[in-house]
């Protein structure tokens, strides 16, 4: 998994639209369900193609299916004699799908006897008849991505070509968006790596009042972030990856934090990038290629990164993703505790000291490794950062336990709540990666090692911070009247907010169309769901 993160950072620099195209190939397209799943057989079919140059792709949402693929509306019968299954539907959203040879297509297959149905995975040839790819897809970044609207209507697939059984498909598609969702990481480094190289070379030539701009505090304060959260991240994938290629049999959480964080620290350092560029940051590279200068894609930067905050799982759904696994490890913890200890707030804090939940890497990567310390103190001028992390690990073990008995079962619904327990685990995550890749760097080159020490103590100093602003406002913050407000806005009550503006969107159709496939072609529809 490293070096195909590395080689993503690589491509990703080329030009983003054409990681976005590998990630989706290689990460949660035929190559990845089928190496984990796939028969000895279906290996045997598709991967060779793969690898001579196939593009694959990745059909599983629908113009009325986001987050919530159990409603998916997508069939696949089987036929009278078992031999094959029809496939209807309309998949939205489909990245490669204009270009694809080979396709991965969720579908819900109906019970029937002899199977237990439910959403199911298939292999499907691009070309087979009843596929028609309807339009490609424009976005306000990553132009050069061929993303489609893909309509199934009785295509035939092969039994054979069923991944896993029926009613796994689910399962398989949250197995390989781990690696989807590690991808996502790796092109944000390679986009951070390209910012610092830019924000640099900029503030050292451009030159104000006498002096150049990097030398300006309000500027270096922007380097500096960059920086140091450009570190942040390629330490984050370097860990994530090392976890996965070590054979952790779950890295959901981890690849989960990995995308949430990293796709919001890239979206932060490209808007700086645009800040120190000034007016040459807003303005497109062939704009400035047309003036004699240099190409610089500064915004075209912004546009591409912001995709990522919504690929792979958006970064609300990230949060409860993340926080339904946090939580489900307290419960555990205290479960245990239970018949040990009944008052409520010692349980709080035993649970919470027998979890640590967010703490757990740092002990993970350095086991076994004689080159990489093993206590606070061996840390060096990092230790204090260390330690850090391992306090508020603990803390916010305590702060998401004493939510849990707050709210209880309303707890789902305090969602920004959760959201600030995960953003905190997230910063705590990459701080023990920041920590672990200075003393690992330390250890191979002790002067590259140094400037890794400045920098992971300049990103926990950042990140502590952020910290301790996260757990302020888990406790103040204006979420109640925010709800509140939100409710009289869904209601009506503020209409009056929204005159004196023409909307140019009014006459062009429904919110959201849906494919109602009929008899034949011609008999489908298009209509509106509201």
């Amino acid at each position: 998994m490293q070096s195909y993160a590395r080689a993503l950072v690589l491509i990703g620099s080329v030009h983003p639209s054409l990681g976005a195209m590998i990630s989706a190939h290689q990460s949660i397209g035929v190559p990845e369900p089928v190496k984990l799943v796939g028969t000895p057989e279906q290996k045997e079919r598709f991967l060779p193609r793969c690898a001579a140059g196939a593009i694959s792709a990745f059909l599983l949402t629908e113009p009325d299916v986001g987050s919530d693929p159990a409603r998916m509306e997508s069939t696949a019968t089987l036929t009278e004699d078992g031999t094959s299954y029809l496939l209807d539907g309309v998949k939205l959203w489909t990245t490669n799908g204009v270009v694809a040879e080979l396709l991965v297509v969720m579908a819900r297959v109906p019970q029937h006897p002899g199977g237990r149905g439910g959403i199911s995975a298939f292999v499907v040839e691009g070309t087979a008849p009843g596929i028609t790819v309807e339009r490609r897809n424009a976005f306000m970044g990553l132009r050069g991505l061929e993303n489609g609207l893909t309509r199934l209507h009785q295509v035939r697939v092969p039994v054979e070509n069923r991944l896993g059984r029926e009613g796994d498909g689910l399962k398989i598609a949250l197995t390989t968006l781990n690696a989807g969702r590690l991808s996502i990481p790796a092109l944000c480094s390679g986009a951070a790596k390209w910012s610092l190289k830019i924000a640099r070379e900029w503030s050292a030539e451009r030159v104000q009042w006498g002096r150049p701009v990097g030398r300006h505090e309000a500027v270096s304060g922007k380097l500096a972030f960059i920086a140091a959260t450009t570190y942040g991240l390629e330490s984050v994938v370097e860990l994530s990856c090392a976890l996965a290629d070590a054979g952790e049999t779950d890295i959901r959480i981890e690849a989960a934090l990995a995308k949430l964080w990293a796709s919001e620290m890239a979206c932060r350092i490209a808007d700086e990038l645009v800040q120190i560029r000034g007016g040459r940051g807003y303005e497109t590279a062939a704009s400035l290629a047309a003036r004699g200068e240099r190409a610089v894609p500064a915004e075209q930067l912004v546009r591409d990164l912001r995709i990522n905050r919504i690929f792979e799982g958006s970064s609300e759904i990230m949060h409860l993703l993340i926080a339904r696994e946090a939580v489900d490890e307290h419960l555990k913890a205290a479960g245990d505790l239970a018949s040990r200890d009944a008052d409520l707030a010692a349980k709080a804090r035993a649970a919470a000291d027998a979890s640590g939940f967010y703490a757990r890497w740092l002990p993970q990567l350095v086991a076994g490794r004689g080159d990489v310390p093993t206590a606070y103190g061996d840390f060096g001028p990092l230790a204090r950062h260390v330690r850090f992390v391992e306090r508020s690990s603990r803390r916010l073990a305590r702060q998401t336990f004493y939510g849990m008995s707050r709210w209880q079962g309303a707890l789902e619904h305090r969602q920004r709540f959760l959201g600030r327990v995960v953003d905190i685990g997230a910063e705590l995550f990459a701080m023990a990666a920041a920590c672990v890749r200075a003393e690992m760097l330390r250890a191979d080159d002790p002067e590259q090692g140094r400037s890794a020490q400045r920098l992971a103590d300049a990103f926990c100093g950042q990140a502590r911070l952020r910290v301790d602003t996260l757990f302020d406002e888990l406790w103040t913050n204006s979420d109640d009247v925010d709800r509140k407000l939100a409710a009289a806005v869904l209601d009506g009550d503020l209409t009056w907010l929204e005159e004196g503006v023409v909307d140019p969107s009014e006459g062009t159709g429904p919110w959201i169309a849906r494919w109602e496939p009929g008899e034949s072609t011609e008999e489908s529809v298009w209509r509106s769901v509201r």
